[in-house]
């Protein structure tokens, strides 16, 4: 069988560390030395308490994800889930989320990695660093996992550093009590969080590519996402005691700039380095998921068939993930996305309300986990992409009902 050919399936050659090298490359990306800032604007003083619900939602989602993923193991993540356990519809309308809001991360982190790593010319940078990794990808998936686990290396030797460096000045810090928006700023700043912690999905996404799914995605889920809570409130803690919340929330390179408080400046390039490390990790992770989930839809109908291909040699959806590198150079080159988290974050809290409904229709013999911790992941989901800017909400709800009527005319047209 040549596996040049659509509905071809994806080599298994991903073990436990590798899948949680790639779920923690994806959420310690670029996000945990920008985030804190816009998320201190809307919660001020109460940033720890926002990072705690973000938490605990992100806990509800994996753990819905992973039961899910361990009865499913085949490319798609939530697409695939929605369509088994609540029918086509809603398991397009959590694959469409994820392709369109990730394709803006991605031109977001490569735009990002550029601003720390070529500042003034961000740009083309950007594209070339999209080109180079989509090409890492393309070689296959065990390339990708190994070069993740040494971008990851990277960033925790950063971060490790900075908590070090800074810890001495945390003594004499405080957090004078400041919510600018009340209680709603507070669940804005959990949504505007939870970006950092979506990238979970990645592990789910690959599962066709997983050993043992069964009984690896589970635990490559839930310790992906256990390390990086513990890095983020560690992180996020330091920031609010050496700064404090006016001056995080005016900041637009927190962790440099709590080295310098700290009297740490000649490692502040040390920084730049691990947010550029970081962008490129978060991008890496990016690509090979939105590549896959483009894979499971176009198996489907539901994108272009020819993106469905397998590469013969190098066992990857590579028509999907060209196609995919050359839609996010476009937009680095013609836009600046680095201000779509919100957009991305509706985008992905959809895709996850549909996964905890997805999780709460299984039954007995499948469940990890009660079904009340699906309930509170769908709720949860549902608050934070509702308290979200409003322009983040209506530009979401726009691109979903385009791509729903997109659907709906190519299905009638074909019918």
């Amino acid at each position: 069988m040549t596996t040049n050919q659509p509905g071809a399936p994806l080599a298994r050659r991903l073990g436990l560390v590798d899948a949680t090298a790639i779920g923690l490359g994806s959420m310690l990306g670029a996000g945990v030395f920008a985030v804190f800032a816009p998320a201190a604007a809307a919660a001020g003083s109460g940033l720890l308490f926002a990072l705690v619900i973000a938490g605990f939602i992100a806990y509800c989602n994996a753990a819905s994800s992973a039961q899910l993923a361990a009865v499913h193991p085949a490319s798609g993540g939530t697409y695939l889930y929605g369509r088994e356990r609540l029918g086509h519809w809603w398991g397009f309308t959590a694959g469409w989320g994820f392709v369109v809001g990730k394709t803006a991360s991605c031109a977001a982190m490569a735009l990002t990695f550029a601003a720390y790593a070529a500042p003034g010319f961000e740009k083309p940078v950007a594209a070339l660093a999209v080109a180079v990794l989509a090409a890492v990808n393309y070689i296959g998936i065990t390339r990708t996992a190994a070069l993740t686990r040494v971008l990851l290396v990277v960033v925790l030797v950063v971060l490790v550093g900075f908590t070090v460096l800074t810890y001495p000045a945390t003594a004499g810090g405080g957090t004078h009590a400041w919510l600018p928006r009340g209680p709603l700023g507070v669940l804005q700043a959990s949504g505007l969080l939870f970006f950092a912690f979506a990238g979970y999905a990645r592990i789910a996404t690959l599962g066709e590519e997983v050993r043992d799914p069964a009984r690896t995605i589970p635990r490559a889920i839930l310790l992906a996402l256990a390390c990086t809570a513990v890095v983020y409130a560690v992180v996020g803690l330091s920031l609010l005691l050496v700064l404090g919340p006016h001056q995080l929330a005016t900041s637009t390179a927190p962790l440099a700039d709590a080295l310098v408080a700290a009297g740490h400046a000649p490692w502040t390039p040390a920084v730049r380095f691990g947010a550029a490390a970081a962008s490129l990790g978060a991008l890496l992770a990016l690509i090979a998921g939105v590549g896959r989930t483009g894979l499971a839809m176009a198996r489907e109908g539901d994108l272009p068939r020819q993106l469905a291909a397998v590469h013969p040699r190098f066992q990857v959806p590579h028509h999907a993930e060209l196609t995919l590198a050359v839609v996010v150079i476009a937009l680095v080159l013609s836009a600046d996305l680095r201000g779509v988290i919100g957009f991305s974050s509706f985008g992905v809290l959809v895709y996850y309300a549909i996964a905890n409904a997805s999780a709460f229709t299984q039954p007995r013999a499948e469940r990890r986990w009660p079904k009340a911790l699906n309930v509170a992941g769908l709720a949860g989901c549902l608050l934070l992409a509702a308290t979200l800017p409003v322009t983040s909400v209506l530009v979401g709800l726009g691109v979903l009902a385009l791509g729903l009527l997109g659907r709906l005319f190519s299905r009638a047209s074909s019918g």
